[in-house]
């Protein structure tokens, strides 16, 4: 085996294009195993790292290798390692401050890793770990969803609507969606009970009294969430503002926890008014969450949409579809 391999990097933010670059494999600690990625997928967050949208969060140093979740082979464990031999197929999402999934090689911590799915190839199981995650710690973690509650989730078609609408399925709630109307089709075949073209139709409009939304667009959409959220409800946002309440938990400096503060202050605002929670979602890594998915899908309850699929070598092609925001399910990256 070769000590080095090929990766999509940064060298810094705003970066218009990925470079690709050899560089040595990365090395192992104890709990780790090093896996031989076969498939990663493109997520929202490897587009706001590139804008440096994230610096608040994070503490990336660069060059930074970007990717956020990955499927593959065992191919060296750790000594403490006990949940996994070499050879096992495996996918997983990375701690944030140890990503680089576009890359031929991924150290990572056993306890962020799950079996793959027997009954996904590949590129299907790459489509699934962050996405899968997000939309579990929101329904399921934050929100607490139970059957028969009426939940909202933005952007159906997309990479995290896709999943989350299956997921909220077999939580038994009733589902609302927002798509174009050419997605019709796909969103309600994934379960979705009611349908907005959000090009037609105002939210606030058409759905009242709601137990929970969950957010992926931010802004305005978020905003008009509490106009349709009941007292008590929740709205769980991946595309908003951290709120204070993360903030803290997440540790980050008493003056971040300030500009976040001021940041979130209309936010704060129509909570109080409406007597809704609001929640800001940063996904965390988790193997054993990640196994429940795995017989989810197993069990033939769950699946991957995927768009397209793009080699490591056209990784900015991919980017720029992703940009274009089209996109119904995911974007894969296959490695060499």
């Amino acid at each position: 085996m070769s000590n080095t391999m090929q990766v999509a990097l940064i060298n810094h933010y705003k970066q218009k294009e990925l470079d690709l670059k050899t560089v040595p494999i990365p090395k192992m600690q104890p709990n780790d195993i090093l896996v031989k990625i076969v498939a990663a997928s493109i997520n929202p967050i490897d587009l706001k790292m590139m804008n440096g949208d994230l610096k608040l969060l994070l503490n990336s140093t660069m060059p930074l290798i970007l990717g956020n979740d990955f499927v593959g082979i065992v191919d060296k464990i750790g000594v403490n390692v006990t949940r996994f031999k070499v050879g096992d197929k495996v996918y997983g999402r990375p701690d944030k401050n140890r990503i680089g999934t576009f890359a031929e090689y991924i150290a990572v911590n056993e306890n962020d890793v799950a079996l793959k799915p027997k009954n996904l190839n590949y590129n299907e199981a790459a489509a699934i770990p962050l996405v899968g995650l997000t939309s579990y710690q929101a329904l399921h973690d934050f929100m607490h969803i139970k059957p028969n509650q009426k939940v909202l989730i933005q952007a159906g078609s997309g990479g995290v609507g896709t999943i989350a609408i299956q997921i909220a399925k077999q939580l038994g709630a009733y589902v609302a969606t927002t798509t174009s109307h050419k997605n019709f089709e796909l969103v309600k075949s994934l379960g979705a009970d009611k349908i907005i073209d959000y090009h037609e139709e105002s939210l606030s409009e058409v759905l009242n009294d709601y137990d929970a939304v969950f957010d992926t667009i931010g802004g305005k959409s978020l905003e008009e969430s509490f106009k349709i959220v009941k007292p008590g409800g929740h709205i769980v946002s991946v595309s908003g503002i951290p709120d204070v309440g993360f903030a803290k938990n997440y540790g980050l400096a008493k003056w971040k926890q300030i500009v976040l503060k001021i940041a979130t202050h209309k936010l704060s605002k129509l909570e109080q008014q409406t007597q809704v929670k609001y929640n800001f979602l940063f996904m965390e890594p988790n193997g054993y969450e990640l196994s429940l998915l795995t017989q989810l899908i197993e069990d033939e309850k769950l699946h991957p949409i995927i768009d397209r699929t793009f080699k490591l070598e056209d990784i900015n092609k991919a980017l720029d579809y992703s940009r274009a925001g089209h996109a119904k399910g995911k974007i894969i990256i296959t490695m060499n």
